[in-house]
């Protein structure tokens, strides 16, 4: 097979997605899946959606469009607020999207009630990550005025947290979250379907032993991809964390020094290398086997074709007994340990959000769909 190239593990994907919706359904949780990681991929939505998933989001209108061309059906949610730019295209392809702010919403109703359709609005609610929301206590004037207007519908309230500041989903925000539901619906005569509490960083909290109080959503992405959960990735008892990995070919192997000579400044990408050449910015670990960066005399050394402009280095696992050392735009240097890699071998690595979201963004990574499964069906064995 050509390299580089990010192989997909349908099987181990549908197994994930499979054993999360199970676990949510229990709590009363229904789960959406985010296809934004796989740039809106069908082959997963597709397996998401056979695995039980209620709905897909995608924070780019591009991909939530692609899935539909693909015919990929299912209700399709945007999960990052629309630009004020695109409400045409968001109403046309989304069925839902969350937003923050009433100019947008009152585009998203004129493009929805020019066309007949109606378009249903998750609100956001700022409960402390300093990302996107409205402040609690501007909440019922943004529903007041959503409840007046023509071409959508008030579907529900949501937040996020994790994703720009750390906050954890925890018992306290979460009820913050139920409490004021209640009382936006008490006040509105309101039933809202969906309370959206979040993403993957929320099953720690979704599956403990706390009441999910009103929360009924969750969107999740990396969880169902990578089998983990954000705030300190951790692997997820029983699923798969290999579903998703990067292969590249090896264009180099040779012996050399494990510490660079010359006067040394920045490298391509700004960073000021330490004793051994790393920038400390690249390899999951940072280390070689020696574990301290210093000179450990002539080392192995491999270069991969595969870099900067194809994946984030600070998210791959490189194979046991190997470690990577630093990445230009097209060239990824590894330690090798005690194996001489031959040129033209090809090495796999398993990979991180952010490695995944750039590979499969990445022109020059091929995709490639593998394994199988049957309805509700898992691979023989759970990695990870």
């Amino acid at each position: 097979m050509t390299a580089p190239r990010l192989e997909i593990d349908i099987g181990k994907v549908h197994h994930n997605a499979c054993v999360l919706v199970d676990r949510l359904a229990a709590r009363g949780i229904a789960a959406c899946g985010v296809t934004k990681a796989t740039l809106g991929s069908p082959d997963v939505a597709r397996a998401w959606l056979d695995a039980g998933v209620t709905g897909l989001g995608d924070a780019r209108i591009e991909n939530i469009e692609s899935l539909r061309r693909a015919g990929v059906a299912a209700p399709m949610m945007l999960v990052r607020s629309p630009m004020l730019s695109q409400v045409d295209r968001v109403v046309t392809a989304a069925d839902m999207s969350l937003n923050t702010e009433l100019a947008v919403i009152r585009g998203l109703a004129a493009a929805a009630a020019a066309t007949g359709r109606t378009h249903r609005i998750v609100l956001m609610v700022e409960l402390g990550d300093l990302r996107e929301g409205i402040m609690p206590g501007d909440l019922a004037e943004v529903v007041r005025a959503v409840l007046a207007m023509p071409g959508v519908a008030l579907a529900g309230i949501g937040t996020n947290l994790a994703c720009q500041s750390g906050v954890s989903p925890d018992a306290a925000n979460m009820g913050e979250l139920s409490v004021l539901v209640a009382e936006i619906e008490a006040r509105f005569g309101l039933v809202l379907d969906v309370v959206s509490g979040g993403n993957s960083a929320n099953l720690d909290w979704a599956l403990g032993p706390d009441s999910p109080g009103r929360i009924n959503h969750l969107r999740l992405g990396e969880a169902l991809l990578l089998g983990r959960e954000p705030l300190h990735r951790r692997p997820v008892a029983g699923l798969h964390t290999d579903a998703f990995t990067v292969t590249g070919e090896v264009i180099e192997s040779k012996r050399k020094p494990s510490v660079a000579r010359g006067t040394i400044a920045q490298t391509a990408f700004g960073a000021v290398p330490v004793a051994d050449g790393r920038d400390g910015r690249d390899g999951r670990d940072g280390r070689d086997d020696s574990g301290d960066g210093g000179d450990h005399g002539d080392r192995h050394r491999t270069i991969v074709a595969l870099g900067r402009q194809d994946v984030d280095p600070a998210g791959l696992l490189a194979p046991t007994g190997m470690a990577v050392i630093g990445a230009s735009s097209d060239h990824l240097v590894l330690d090798a340990g005690a194996r001489r890699l031959a040129v033209g071998a090809e090495v796999t690595f398993e990979v991180d959000y952010s490695a995944l979201v750039r590979a499969m963004t990445s022109p020059f990574v091929a995709k490639v769909v593998t394994g199988t499964y049957d309805d509700r069906g898992a691979p023989a064995a759970v990695a990870g």
